[in-house]
């Protein structure tokens, strides 16, 4: 069973809610079609949308390291989601970073934008005909992240459709993810693992992102069972 980074922590605090607290972290780190990246950054975009950049962004930064993912992944992620939970909330997250050992950015390359194709060209055509400007803007913070180095498109859009499930941002949003994800390789099951891994952060949204999100199962095949 995975360790939970900062469980003692918890129990310092409170130790009936720590038993409580890990095993609920024991159930989103124990999913099987989600990989150990993709549920680091899942919690690491949990703690920008709430935002908790205290203790849960130093315990999920230490797991995400302990389980393999690089220190300018989680940077780039952080920059993936700037325009998603917004720019002011990056600025005290990229200082937490820094608090917290993490090294200085390797990547210092300019910035350079990439055409939108497929999915995203398409969700950019549909914004045109509600507001240009929104669009041209829009386009302009997709162009420059989607095709960047450091994350794959399957996990850039886990982290989107986290963001969405937060915002309850449950149309033309969480649509596009949901494709952008399937497109990479996502599954329902994968769908399935990161709502139950997001209900740990908050019942209620993912329960009614699963009623958006998920197929209805046959009612007849789940009474058979």
């Amino acid at each position: 069973m995975t360790q939970l980074a900062g469980a003692d922590a918890l129990v310092a605090l409170d130790p009936v809610f720590a038993q409580l607290a890990v095993g609920a972290g024991h159930n989103l780190w124990g999913l099987t079609h989600l990989t150990m990246r993709e549920k680091a950054f899942v919690c690491l975009t949990a703690d920008l949308c709430h935002p908790h950049l205290d203790l849960p962004l130093a315990m999920h930064v230490q797991m995400a390291l302990a389980n393999g993912v690089d220190p300018e992944s989680i940077r780039e992620l952080y920059r993936h989601l700037a325009p998603y939970v917004g720019y002011p909330i990056l600025v005290p997250a990229f200082q937490r970073l820094t608090e917290l050992g993490l090294p200085p950015a390797q990547d210092t390359d300019p910035i350079k934008p990439v055409p939108l194709t497929g999915a995203l060209a398409r969700a950019i055509h549909g914004l045109e005909a509600v507001d240009p400007g929104l669009a041209a803007f829009t386009e302009d913070q997709l162009a420059q992240r989607w095709a960047r180095p450091h994350l794959s498109i399957r996990e850039r859009a886990i982290a989107c459709l986290t963001v969405d499930v937060f915002y309850q941002t449950l149309g033309e949003s969480l649509r596009l993810h949901a494709e952008l994800a399937r497109s990479a390789g996502a599954t329902d099951d994968t769908l399935r693992d990161l709502l139950r891994g997001l209900a740990e952060f908050g019942l209620a949204r993912a329960w009614t992102a699963a009623e958006t999100l998920l197929p209805q199962r046959d009612s007849g095949t789940e009474n058979a069972t």
